[in-house]
């Protein structure tokens, strides 16, 4: 077990990690053929994303993931170059790979495996090693999708063990897990706009439907919404003001990995300074600068930095 106690300690946790195995191709294209340009395999999963972006600012953070299998050791090898500190959680099945394909031109197909099972006592061992980590910690991150089987309260579970430390929590998942969590009142939850489509059960198109469901998302349980919007920004509220943040036209060539940029960011600003606006335009100049960097890439503190002065904050009421 590592042990990591500083200020500001951003704590992530990826349930469903996987190695991601990547392919640059010259083009994309339906029923031709296309040519490859390299091909590579790296540790991944959203919350480990995020403690990457947080470790390339150069603040403190502490991934909690399971590793099983074959798939887990090439994984912890790859973790152990990464430079930032991690707790392995053994499982017996090995953990998913991913297969990630994009273009010169941006255009990006993933294809996720669906992970490990996990028994009662593996995910018993898993909330333990979480709640562990979160003495002195400032945030925890709940990122990405769950393994099969996994009951739908296990991230309120985590969450509930962060409220008990004083730790505050921001939730980036999905379906049924993203309504449970909201009865447990997390201090940030930041679906994009397929992920609010489908928990209000409502298509979003214009930009009133996009703050009305921001707003509804916010009252359901959480502190503040975030809806993110990709290319487009992201929305934000906490019940008595609401704001835009407009990104500046780029030309994104791998959009993959930019909401956990996002989050990262976001949560990086709020243990700098403690303002909910001024750290979503972190998160979505995160997002955007990483977007525009091939491959699966993050961009670093100085190439935020650069697309946040660029960032406009618009407020609606």
């Amino acid at each position: 077990m590592v042990s990591v106690q500083l200020k500001g300690l951003i704590v992530t946790v990826t349930i469903n990690p996987a190695i991601d195995r990547i392919i640059s191709v010259d083009r994309l294209a339906f029923e031709d053929r296309g040519y490859i340009l390299s091909r590579g395999e790296a540790a991944g999963g959203r919350g480990l994303n995020s403690s990457l972006v947080v470790h390339n600012f150069g603040a403190p953070t502490l991934a909690v993931v399971p590793s099983g299998g074959s798939t887990g050791r090439r994984f912890e090898e790859d973790l152990k170059r990464l430079g930032f500190p991690y707790v392995a959680v053994p499982i017996k099945q090995s953990i998913r790979s991913n297969f990630i394909i994009t273009d010169k031109n941006g255009l990006t197909v993933k294809l996720n495996e669906p992970g490990p099972h996990l028994s009662a006592r593996e995910l018993k061992r898993f909330e333990e090693a979480v709640e562990a980590s979160l003495p002195g910690a400032s945030w925890l991150l709940l990122c990405g999708s769950l393994p099969p089987d996994v009951k739908v309260d296990f991230y309120c579970r985590l969450i509930r063990a962060a409220h008990k430390h004083k730790v505050k929590t921001y939730v980036d998942t999905e379906g049924a897990f993203l309504q449970a969590v909201l009865e447990e009142q997390p201090t940030v939850v930041a679906p994009n706009q397929q992920e609010a489509e489908a928990l209000l059960n409502k298509s979003l198109i214009t930009r009133h439907q996009f703050r009305d469901a921001v707003e509804r998302i916010q009252r359901m349980g959480s502190t503040y919404g975030l809806l993110s919007l990709g290319n487009r920004g992201a929305l934000i509220v906490d019940g008595k003001s609401g704001y835009e943040i407009v990104p500046p036209m780029v030309d994104a060539v791998c959009p993959i990995g930019a909401g956990d940029a996002l989050d990262a960011a976001f949560a990086w600003a709020m243990t700098q300074k403690d303002d909910f606006v001024d750290a979503a335009r972190w998160g979505v100049a995160a997002g955007t600068a990483s977007a525009i960097l091939p491959g699966v890439s993050f961009a670093s503190l100085e190439q935020t930095r650069a697309i946040y002065q660029r960032v406009e904050v618009k407020r609606l009421y």
